[in-house]
């Protein structure tokens, strides 16, 4: 076996260290977090629950990732010592170790190295994530509730908080669609490289003669609206219908038109709530997520209009995005970036961080990493 050239890996982690600490500023983020704990030590802190939920929310995330930066520099420095005290006494264990925990390191930078490609306006919101059955029946619908929980398992993984905000159920198995809140800084920047058109192929379970079925899912990812931004909808902008909640197979759930239905007239942009326990809640939920999807749609109108005046005229990069083929062979590729996975099973269990990073770096436009498949 080959020996590993030490002096040349070590340097290029340093390198590549370095570029990661340039670019996030890590002078700026030790000042920053001094002054979250700062205002999170305020006495009066917990007067405004939602302000404070909010402030150390930003402190955690802030917090972990000085410590994942300063871990990693540590690291670093301890592989160097460990080659040179193994050199000297001719420890071939010692060796085969600092190889291991250099290739370790090398996957750790990588993937933070991701984080540094969000940088979009709203990159660091929070997500509201929607699906909705495509073409397909009640494969499409079953195909809709599948991809549902691989983004709720996905973000249980990582212990980041979720809210089911509207769930509406086919009549014969699975979901029209659904609306749900996660909850962590970057979730927008980092599911949106998420949102399109998924495709589903398999022997299908509501098919009695056993045969194959091609079905589709759309995927939408937006930022979640913020109480400082300024997006005002006019009332005679609103068209407001209230029903009652219902559950799998259009059974009610509640005795009170509590779900709100929402439309904004001008874009025809429709949401609906029912999760919430009054119709107060479900119109307040409602509203939020509206103003999130007009706020995205003016970004993505002057972006576009950027686009046309550039003599851009590529279509949507979040189009046909990915497909899940469970017959007859099993495999999930993405097609933008190639990346693929030949375990549908734990894909739709919730691991799909190595979609989401070449998708991160496809979108920057940069290369993926070829170990990253």
């Amino acid at each position: 076996m080959a020996t590993t050239d030490f002096p040349a890996e070590i340097s290029s982690l340093r390198s590549t260290y370095s570029s990661i600490t340039e670019v996030v500023d890590i002078d700026a983020l030790r000042a920053e977090v001094a002054q979250l704990n700062e205002q999170a030590a305020a006495p009066d802190l917990w007067d405004d629950v939602e302000n404070a939920q909010k402030l150390t929310s930003q402190l955690s995330h802030k917090q972990s990732q000085l410590k994942r930066l300063d871990a990693l520099g540590e690291r670093i420095e301890d592989i160097e010592v460990m080659v040179q005290l193994a050199e000297e006494e001719d420890d071939a264990d010692t060796l085969a170790l600092a190889e291991e925990e250099l290739v370790s390191v090398r996957k750790d930078l990588a993937q933070l190295e991701i984080t540094t490609l969000l940088s979009g306006e709203y990159d660091e919101r929070d997500a509201v994530v929607t699906i909705r059955a495509g073409a397909g029946g009640v494969d499409a619908a079953d195909f809709a509730e599948i991809l549902m929980r691989m983004y709720l398992r996905w973000a249980e993984r990582h212990g980041y908080p979720t809210k089911v905000l509207d769930t509406s159920y086919a009549e014969e198995a699975g979901l029209k669609s659904a609306t749900f809140e996660v909850k962590t800084p970057y979730a927008f920047g980092t599911l949106s490289v998420e949102a399109g058109t998924h495709r589903l192929v398999r022997i299908s379970p509501f098919d009695n003669q056993g045969r194959r079925q091609t079905s589709f899912a759309a995927v939408e990812v937006i930022p979640l609206i913020e109480s400082d931004d300024t997006i005002e909808i006019p009332e005679n902008e609103l068209k407001i219908d209230v029903f009652r909640s219902s559950g799998p197979g259009g059974q009610s759930v509640n005795t009170t038109d509590s779900a709100v239905r929402m439309t904004h007239i001008p874009t025809g942009i429709v949401v609906s709530m029912q999760n919430e326990k009054s119709q107060i809640q479900n119109r307040a939920a409602a509203l939020r997520v509206l103003q999130s999807r007009i706020l995205l749609q003016r970004k993505q109108e002057a972006d576009a209009k950027k686009k046309e005046m550039a003599g851009d005229v590529k279509a949507s990069w979040g189009d046909q995005m990915r497909s899940y083929v469970l017959n007859p062979y099993q495999m999930v590729k993405d097609l933008r970036t190639n990346h693929e996975e030949g375990n549908p099973s734990s894909v739709f269990d919730g691991q799909i961080d190595d979609f989401v990073d070449a998708g991160i770096r496809w979108r920057a436009g940069a290369t993926p990493d070829p170990s990253e498949g």
